[in-house]
């Protein structure tokens, strides 16, 4: 498995007690769109994928975040620097 396929697993993982209406979710998923989270979910997802991957991810970044696959780059991006 690459990093990469491992970050996605990890993040799909981490979505999943915020997906109250149980769509399926893949790298195109939007946060506020399809999954229709508020700013609030939005912060405690954040917290959450911050100490897993102990990146700190800034708020100019997560304004620009709107799927699961530009999280995934953000986080390998991340993770490597």
């Amino acid at each position: 498995m690459s990093d990469r396929q491992q970050i996605l697993a990890t993040i799909l993982a981490q979505i999943e007690p915020f997906n109250k209406k149980g769509i399926a979710v893949d790298e195109a998923t939007r946060f506020a769109q399809d999954l229709e989270w508020d700013s609030l979910t939005v912060l405690d997802f954040v917290a959450n994928i911050e100490d897993e991957f102990d990146v700190l991810i800034s708020m100019n970044m997560q304004a620009e975040i709107e799927t699961v696959g530009q999280l995934v780059d953000a986080i390998e991006k991340l993770a490597k620097a």
